[in-house]
């Protein structure tokens, strides 16, 4: 159950981002993934999810798309993401 939940809300956030691949999205929409995707996998990492679901391609993909986002408003703006990355704080 857990692994069919998971790998549909991944499905969701890459079509949402497949929809706005020419656009640029805003601060606050990104800082909102990026809390989204992080918090999502480490609760369903916590129930047990094999880790071939967990960082399945779909997954990668918005890992991808959202880490090119944030080194984007890094660069552009200079408060920047104020502490939110995709990097894990057990890198």
């Amino acid at each position: 159950f857990f692994q069919q939940w998971y790998s549909s809300s991944m499905k969701i956030i890459c079509m949402w981002l497949a929809d706005r691949l020419d656009v640029q999205l805003p601060i606050y929409q990104l800082k909102t993934l990026i809390k989204i995707v992080k918090k999502t996998y480490r609760d369903f990492r916590l129930q047990g999810v094999l880790e071939a679901t967990l960082n399945s391609k779909t997954y990668n993909t918005v890992h991808s798309r959202l880490t090119v986002e944030e080194a984007t408003i890094s660069v552009t703006d200079a408060g920047g993401l104020q502490g939110i990355t995709m990097k894990d704080s057990d890198e």
